[in-house]
Protein backbone atom coordinates (compact mmCIF):
# COMPACT_ATOMS: atom_id res chain seq x y z
CA UNK A 1 0.00 0.00 0.00
CA UNK A 2 2.72 2.28 1.04
CA UNK A 3 4.27 1.40 -2.76
CA UNK A 4 1.14 2.69 -4.40
CA UNK A 5 1.13 6.01 -2.97
CA UNK A 6 4.31 6.85 -3.47
CA UNK A 7 3.90 5.55 -6.76
CA UNK A 8 0.75 7.74 -7.42
CA UNK A 9 2.39 10.74 -5.15
CA UNK A 10 4.95 10.27 -8.32
CA UNK A 11 2.92 10.15 -10.97
CA UNK A 12 0.92 13.18 -9.79
CA UNK A 13 4.09 15.34 -8.96
CA UNK A 14 5.15 13.92 -13.12
CA UNK A 15 1.91 15.22 -14.13
CA UNK A 16 1.72 18.59 -12.56
CA UNK A 17 4.92 19.12 -13.75
CA UNK A 18 4.33 17.95 -17.38
CA UNK A 19 1.11 20.00 -17.33
CA UNK A 20 3.33 23.64 -16.06
CA UNK A 21 5.21 22.66 -19.17
CA UNK A 22 2.88 22.33 -21.23
CA UNK A 23 1.47 25.80 -19.99
CA UNK A 24 4.60 27.91 -20.33
CA UNK A 25 5.39 26.46 -23.94
CA UNK A 26 1.90 27.58 -24.68
CA UNK A 27 2.26 31.19 -22.99
CA UNK A 28 5.66 31.11 -24.93
CA UNK A 29 4.09 30.45 -28.48
CA UNK A 30 1.53 33.07 -27.79
CA UNK A 31 4.04 36.02 -27.15
CA UNK A 32 5.90 35.34 -30.03
CA UNK A 33 2.89 34.86 -32.24
CA UNK A 34 1.78 38.22 -31.20
CA UNK A 35 4.87 39.62 -31.97
CA UNK A 36 4.89 38.39 -35.09
CA UNK A 37 1.84 39.72 -36.00
CA UNK A 38 2.91 42.73 -35.08
CA UNK A 39 5.97 43.19 -37.41
CA UNK A 40 4.57 40.81 -40.07
CA UNK A 41 4.41 43.41 -42.38
CA UNK A 42 6.76 45.68 -41.83
CA UNK A 43 9.29 42.99 -42.03
CA UNK A 44 8.04 41.69 -45.39
CA UNK A 45 8.50 45.15 -46.59
CA UNK A 46 11.82 46.38 -44.94
CA UNK A 47 12.61 42.68 -46.81
CA UNK A 48 11.44 43.72 -49.78
CA UNK A 49 13.51 46.89 -49.35
CA UNK A 50 16.44 44.61 -48.57
CA UNK A 51 16.25 42.61 -51.79
CA UNK A 52 17.13 45.45 -54.22
CA UNK A 53 20.61 46.55 -52.25
CA UNK A 54 23.44 46.22 -53.45
CA UNK A 55 26.87 45.88 -50.44
CA UNK A 56 28.57 49.19 -49.56
CA UNK A 57 30.96 48.38 -47.07
CA UNK A 58 33.96 50.27 -45.14
CA UNK A 59 35.53 50.77 -48.61
CA UNK A 60 33.13 52.56 -50.15
CA UNK A 61 34.30 55.73 -48.14
CA UNK A 62 37.35 56.83 -46.22
CA UNK A 63 38.29 60.31 -44.01
CA UNK A 64 41.56 61.60 -44.60
CA UNK A 65 41.56 62.23 -40.79
CA UNK A 66 41.70 58.32 -40.33
CA UNK A 67 45.47 56.57 -39.14
CA UNK A 68 44.09 53.49 -40.55
CA UNK A 69 43.52 52.14 -44.06
CA UNK A 70 41.13 51.15 -46.51
CA UNK A 71 39.61 48.43 -44.82
CA UNK A 72 39.91 49.78 -41.38
CA UNK A 73 36.31 50.40 -39.89
CA UNK A 74 36.83 54.64 -38.38
CA UNK A 75 34.36 56.99 -36.72
CA UNK A 76 35.01 59.53 -34.72
CA UNK A 77 34.13 60.60 -31.34
CA UNK A 78 30.71 62.00 -30.93
CA UNK A 79 30.77 64.72 -28.19
CA UNK A 80 34.15 65.94 -29.27
CA UNK A 81 34.22 69.38 -31.18
CA UNK A 82 36.46 72.32 -32.13
CA UNK A 83 37.97 74.21 -29.78
CA UNK A 84 36.79 78.26 -30.80
CA UNK A 85 39.94 79.31 -28.87
CA UNK A 86 42.51 76.82 -30.84
CA UNK A 87 40.10 75.89 -33.87
CA UNK A 88 43.55 74.08 -35.28
CA UNK A 89 44.14 72.31 -32.10
CA UNK A 90 42.70 69.43 -30.35
CA UNK A 91 39.20 69.00 -30.15
CA UNK A 92 37.52 69.28 -26.88
CA UNK A 93 34.32 67.58 -25.30
CA UNK A 94 30.74 68.75 -24.90
CA UNK A 95 29.17 65.97 -23.46
CA UNK A 96 25.92 64.52 -24.90
CA UNK A 97 26.38 66.98 -27.49
CA UNK A 98 26.66 65.24 -31.28
CA UNK A 99 28.85 66.99 -33.35
CA UNK A 100 26.85 66.98 -36.99
CA UNK A 101 30.73 67.34 -39.16
CA UNK A 102 31.78 63.89 -37.93
CA UNK A 103 32.65 61.39 -40.07
CA UNK A 104 30.06 58.77 -39.75
CA UNK A 105 30.06 57.08 -43.62
CA UNK A 106 31.52 53.45 -41.45
CA UNK A 107 28.80 53.50 -39.12
CA UNK A 108 25.92 54.33 -41.15
CA UNK A 109 27.40 51.67 -43.64
CA UNK A 110 27.45 49.32 -40.57
CA UNK A 111 23.78 50.31 -39.40
CA UNK A 112 22.74 49.67 -42.76
CA UNK A 113 24.22 46.09 -43.16
CA UNK A 114 22.65 45.31 -39.89
CA UNK A 115 19.14 45.98 -41.16
CA UNK A 116 19.57 43.92 -44.42
CA UNK A 117 20.13 41.02 -42.89
CA UNK A 118 17.92 41.36 -40.11
CA UNK A 119 15.20 42.11 -42.21
CA UNK A 120 16.01 39.29 -44.85
CA UNK A 121 17.03 36.77 -41.97
CA UNK A 122 13.19 37.53 -40.44
CA UNK A 123 10.92 37.52 -43.44
CA UNK A 124 13.11 33.97 -44.57
CA UNK A 125 11.61 32.59 -40.70
CA UNK A 126 8.18 34.28 -41.96
CA UNK A 127 8.38 32.85 -45.22
CA UNK A 128 10.77 29.76 -45.91
CA UNK A 129 11.79 31.47 -49.31
CA UNK A 130 15.41 31.09 -49.75
CA UNK A 131 15.66 34.61 -51.90
CA UNK A 132 15.80 36.23 -48.91
CA UNK A 133 18.99 33.89 -47.85
CA UNK A 134 20.46 34.43 -51.68
CA UNK A 135 20.41 37.96 -51.30
CA UNK A 136 21.76 38.05 -47.80
CA UNK A 137 25.03 36.38 -49.27
CA UNK A 138 25.66 38.77 -51.59
CA UNK A 139 25.72 41.37 -48.57
CA UNK A 140 27.91 38.64 -46.30
CA UNK A 141 30.69 37.93 -48.68
CA UNK A 142 31.32 41.78 -49.26
CA UNK A 143 31.45 42.25 -45.42
CA UNK A 144 33.74 39.48 -44.50
CA UNK A 145 35.42 37.45 -47.16
CA UNK A 146 36.00 39.60 -50.31
CA UNK A 147 39.09 40.81 -50.15
CA UNK A 148 38.51 44.08 -52.29
CA UNK A 149 35.60 45.12 -50.03
CA UNK A 150 35.89 43.10 -46.60
CA UNK A 151 36.41 44.88 -42.79
CA UNK A 152 39.63 44.50 -41.26
CA UNK A 153 38.34 42.07 -38.18
CA UNK A 154 39.42 44.81 -35.15
CA UNK A 155 38.25 48.02 -34.54
CA UNK A 156 41.39 50.36 -34.19
CA UNK A 157 40.22 53.18 -35.23
CA UNK A 158 36.52 53.50 -33.92
CA UNK A 159 35.77 56.92 -31.99
CA UNK A 160 39.10 58.39 -32.43
CA UNK A 161 39.67 62.39 -31.99
CA UNK A 162 41.42 64.98 -33.66
CA UNK A 163 44.51 66.18 -31.90
CA UNK A 164 43.85 63.48 -28.89
CA UNK A 165 43.40 59.67 -30.06
CA UNK A 166 43.94 57.55 -33.58
CA UNK A 167 41.14 54.87 -31.62
CA UNK A 168 39.81 54.34 -28.39
CA UNK A 169 38.54 51.44 -26.71
CA UNK A 170 34.94 53.13 -26.57
CA UNK A 171 34.54 53.08 -30.07
CA UNK A 172 34.00 49.27 -29.90
CA UNK A 173 30.52 50.11 -28.93
CA UNK A 174 30.00 50.81 -32.63
CA UNK A 175 30.15 47.01 -33.49
CA UNK A 176 26.71 46.65 -31.73
CA UNK A 177 25.14 46.29 -34.91
CA UNK A 178 27.12 43.58 -35.95
CA UNK A 179 24.70 41.64 -33.79
CA UNK A 180 22.33 41.13 -36.01
CA UNK A 181 24.44 40.23 -38.59
CA UNK A 182 25.34 37.06 -36.37
CA UNK A 183 21.81 36.64 -35.53
CA UNK A 184 20.27 36.66 -38.72
CA UNK A 185 23.03 34.22 -39.98
CA UNK A 186 22.30 31.87 -37.20
CA UNK A 187 18.18 32.24 -38.62
CA UNK A 188 19.26 30.91 -41.87
CA UNK A 189 22.42 28.69 -40.47
CA UNK A 190 20.18 25.34 -40.87
CA UNK A 191 19.18 26.08 -44.87
CA UNK A 192 20.77 23.89 -47.32
CA UNK A 193 20.30 27.48 -49.12
CA UNK A 194 23.10 28.75 -47.03
CA UNK A 195 26.40 28.70 -48.50
CA UNK A 196 28.50 27.01 -46.18
CA UNK A 197 32.15 27.85 -47.43
CA UNK A 198 30.82 31.39 -46.88
CA UNK A 199 29.30 30.65 -43.35
CA UNK A 200 32.96 28.98 -42.11
CA UNK A 201 34.61 32.28 -43.36
CA UNK A 202 32.51 34.44 -41.29
CA UNK A 203 32.97 32.65 -38.38
CA UNK A 204 36.32 32.77 -39.51
CA UNK A 205 35.98 36.57 -39.05
CA UNK A 206 34.65 36.85 -35.81
CA UNK A 207 36.71 34.21 -34.31
CA UNK A 208 39.40 37.13 -35.16
CA UNK A 209 37.80 39.92 -34.00
CA UNK A 210 36.85 37.82 -30.62
CA UNK A 211 40.48 37.68 -30.37
CA UNK A 212 40.99 41.06 -30.79
CA UNK A 213 38.03 42.41 -28.49
CA UNK A 214 39.93 40.15 -25.73
CA UNK A 215 43.02 41.03 -26.05
CA UNK A 216 43.51 44.33 -27.29
CA UNK A 217 44.13 46.67 -24.82
CA UNK A 218 41.18 48.88 -26.28
CA UNK A 219 39.26 45.34 -25.98
CA UNK A 220 40.26 45.22 -22.11
CA UNK A 221 39.78 49.06 -21.48
CA UNK A 222 35.92 48.66 -22.96
CA UNK A 223 35.41 45.60 -21.30
CA UNK A 224 36.07 47.25 -17.59
CA UNK A 225 34.02 49.93 -18.24
CA UNK A 226 31.59 51.01 -15.37
CA UNK A 227 28.49 51.81 -17.49
CA UNK A 228 26.57 51.37 -20.39
CA UNK A 229 29.69 50.38 -22.49
CA UNK A 230 30.99 47.28 -20.33
CA UNK A 231 27.43 45.89 -20.74
CA UNK A 232 27.77 46.54 -24.46
CA UNK A 233 30.96 44.86 -24.67
CA UNK A 234 29.86 41.78 -22.65
CA UNK A 235 26.74 41.45 -25.10
CA UNK A 236 28.27 41.49 -28.55
CA UNK A 237 31.35 39.43 -27.77
CA UNK A 238 28.51 36.94 -25.80
CA UNK A 239 26.52 37.45 -29.27
CA UNK A 240 29.63 36.61 -31.51
CA UNK A 241 31.20 33.74 -28.98
CA UNK A 242 28.09 31.69 -29.28
CA UNK A 243 28.12 32.38 -32.91
CA UNK A 244 31.41 30.72 -33.15
CA UNK A 245 30.82 27.91 -30.71
CA UNK A 246 33.75 29.67 -27.57
CA UNK A 247 32.24 28.31 -24.99
CA UNK A 248 35.22 29.97 -22.63
CA UNK A 249 33.89 33.38 -23.69
CA UNK A 250 30.50 32.36 -23.28
CA UNK A 251 31.11 31.16 -19.36
CA UNK A 252 33.59 34.36 -19.19
CA UNK A 253 30.38 36.94 -19.96
CA UNK A 254 27.83 34.66 -18.22
CA UNK A 255 30.02 35.38 -14.95
CA UNK A 256 30.73 39.20 -16.14
CA UNK A 257 27.29 39.61 -15.47
CA UNK A 258 26.30 38.12 -12.14
CA UNK A 259 29.60 38.98 -10.66
CA UNK A 260 30.36 42.56 -12.07
CA UNK A 261 27.61 44.09 -14.28
CA UNK A 262 24.76 43.47 -12.72
CA UNK A 263 26.00 44.23 -9.13
CA UNK A 264 27.70 47.32 -9.81
CA UNK A 265 25.59 48.67 -12.14
CA UNK A 266 21.94 48.09 -10.70
CA UNK A 267 20.47 50.63 -8.03
CA UNK A 268 18.35 48.45 -5.41
CA UNK A 269 15.20 50.06 -6.88
CA UNK A 270 16.07 48.68 -10.42
CA UNK A 271 17.83 51.60 -11.46
CA UNK A 272 20.84 52.14 -13.22
CA UNK A 273 23.08 55.23 -11.35
CA UNK A 274 25.60 55.41 -13.82
CA UNK A 275 23.10 56.41 -16.44
CA UNK A 276 20.97 58.67 -14.37
CA UNK A 277 24.16 61.04 -13.91
CA UNK A 278 24.89 61.75 -17.60
CA UNK A 279 23.17 64.56 -19.62
CA UNK A 280 20.64 62.35 -21.81
CA UNK A 281 19.35 59.89 -18.59
CA UNK A 282 16.53 59.11 -20.10
CA UNK A 283 17.95 57.66 -23.12
CA UNK A 284 21.05 55.97 -21.74
CA UNK A 285 19.05 54.57 -19.23
CA UNK A 286 16.70 52.62 -21.67
CA UNK A 287 20.20 51.95 -24.21
CA UNK A 288 21.45 49.99 -20.93
CA UNK A 289 18.47 48.05 -19.82
CA UNK A 290 18.27 46.69 -23.82
CA UNK A 291 21.57 45.43 -23.54
CA UNK A 292 21.55 43.97 -20.06
CA UNK A 293 18.25 42.22 -21.43
CA UNK A 294 19.91 41.47 -24.49
CA UNK A 295 22.36 39.90 -22.89
CA UNK A 296 20.29 37.84 -20.93
CA UNK A 297 18.50 36.88 -23.83
CA UNK A 298 22.19 35.39 -25.54
CA UNK A 299 23.53 33.50 -22.47
CA UNK A 300 20.38 31.83 -20.94
CA UNK A 301 20.48 28.27 -21.07
CA UNK A 302 18.20 25.98 -18.93
CA UNK A 303 21.17 25.24 -16.43
CA UNK A 304 22.37 29.02 -16.46
CA UNK A 305 19.34 30.84 -16.37
CA UNK A 306 20.46 35.18 -16.26
CA UNK A 307 16.22 35.69 -16.51
CA UNK A 308 16.11 34.02 -13.38
CA UNK A 309 19.64 35.13 -11.52
CA UNK A 310 19.30 37.00 -8.31
CA UNK A 311 22.05 38.80 -6.01
CA UNK A 312 22.00 38.28 -2.39
CA UNK A 313 20.37 41.33 -2.27
CA UNK A 314 17.54 40.36 -3.99
CA UNK A 315 18.42 42.54 -6.71
CA UNK A 316 17.70 40.80 -10.48
CA UNK A 317 17.32 41.71 -14.22
CA UNK A 318 13.27 41.86 -13.88
CA UNK A 319 14.13 44.77 -11.49
CA UNK A 320 15.19 47.00 -14.29
CA UNK A 321 12.43 45.95 -16.64
CA UNK A 322 9.97 46.64 -13.41
CA UNK A 323 11.60 49.71 -13.05
CA UNK A 324 11.60 51.24 -16.67
CA UNK A 325 8.30 50.20 -17.75
CA UNK A 326 6.11 52.83 -16.39
CA UNK A 327 8.33 55.63 -18.03
CA UNK A 328 8.35 53.95 -21.46
CA UNK A 329 4.86 53.62 -21.23
CA UNK A 330 4.25 57.21 -20.78
CA UNK A 331 7.45 59.44 -20.37
CA UNK A 332 5.73 62.31 -19.20
CA UNK A 333 6.07 60.86 -15.81
CA UNK A 334 10.12 60.67 -16.28
CA UNK A 335 11.00 61.82 -12.88
CA UNK A 336 14.53 62.98 -13.53
CA UNK A 337 16.23 65.48 -16.08
CA UNK A 338 15.52 65.32 -19.31
CA UNK A 339 18.25 64.39 -22.06
CA UNK A 340 19.93 67.33 -23.68
CA UNK A 341 19.03 65.64 -27.12
CA UNK A 342 16.57 63.12 -28.93
CA UNK A 343 14.66 63.61 -26.17
CA UNK A 344 10.99 63.60 -28.27
CA UNK A 345 12.73 60.40 -29.95
CA UNK A 346 12.31 58.19 -26.89
CA UNK A 347 11.33 55.49 -26.71
CA UNK A 348 10.60 53.10 -29.22
CA UNK A 349 9.67 49.36 -29.27
CA UNK A 350 12.76 48.47 -26.71
CA UNK A 351 13.45 44.68 -27.21
CA UNK A 352 13.77 44.75 -22.90
CA UNK A 353 9.64 44.49 -23.24
CA UNK A 354 9.74 41.71 -25.60
CA UNK A 355 12.74 39.62 -24.60
CA UNK A 356 10.91 40.19 -20.49
CA UNK A 357 7.60 39.56 -21.73
CA UNK A 358 8.92 36.03 -23.20
CA UNK A 359 11.34 35.38 -20.26
CA UNK A 360 8.46 36.15 -17.83
CA UNK A 361 5.23 35.32 -19.50
CA UNK A 362 4.05 38.73 -18.96
CA UNK A 363 1.42 40.46 -21.09
CA UNK A 364 1.70 43.80 -19.80
CA UNK A 365 5.58 43.90 -21.32
CA UNK A 366 4.38 43.09 -24.05
CA UNK A 367 1.27 45.58 -24.40
CA UNK A 368 3.73 48.36 -23.73
CA UNK A 369 5.81 47.25 -26.49
CA UNK A 370 3.04 47.34 -28.95
CA UNK A 371 1.96 50.17 -28.42
CA UNK A 372 5.81 51.79 -29.25
CA UNK A 373 7.60 52.68 -33.05
CA UNK A 374 8.43 49.57 -33.77
CA UNK A 375 10.03 52.20 -37.29
CA UNK A 376 12.35 54.63 -35.55
CA UNK A 377 13.92 56.99 -38.34
CA UNK A 378 16.10 58.69 -35.31
CA UNK A 379 19.57 57.89 -36.31
CA UNK A 380 20.77 58.08 -32.83
CA UNK A 381 17.87 56.24 -31.69
CA UNK A 382 18.52 53.72 -34.11
CA UNK A 383 22.29 53.59 -33.55
CA UNK A 384 21.43 52.92 -29.75
CA UNK A 385 18.65 49.71 -30.59
CA UNK A 386 20.76 46.77 -31.08
CA UNK A 387 18.07 44.70 -31.63
CA UNK A 388 15.89 46.22 -34.52
CA UNK A 389 14.61 42.68 -35.78
CA UNK A 390 12.83 40.58 -32.48
CA UNK A 391 11.85 37.59 -34.91
CA UNK A 392 15.89 36.72 -35.46
CA UNK A 393 16.42 35.92 -31.57
CA UNK A 394 13.89 33.61 -30.33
Amino acid sequence: MKKLKIIFSSALFILCALSVSSWTHEVKDDIKQQITATLRKQTLAEAAWALTQKPITVTAESCPRSAGGKHDFYSEGDYWWPDEKNPNGPYIQKDGMTNPDNFVAHRHAMIRFSQIIGALASAYKITGDVKYIKAAQVHLRAWFTDPETLMNPNLQYAQAIKGVATGRGIGIIDTIQLMEVVQGLEAMEASPALDKKLLAGVKDWFNQYITWLTTHPYGKDEMNAKNNHGTCWCMQTACFAKFTGNKAVLKFCSDRFKEVLLPNQMEKDGSFPQELRRTKPYGYSIFNLDAMTTLCQILSTPKDNLWEFELPDGRNIKQGIVFLQPFLADKNTWPYQHDVMHWESWPVAQPALAFGALAYHDQSFLNTWKKLDHDPKDEEIIRNLPVRHPLIWF
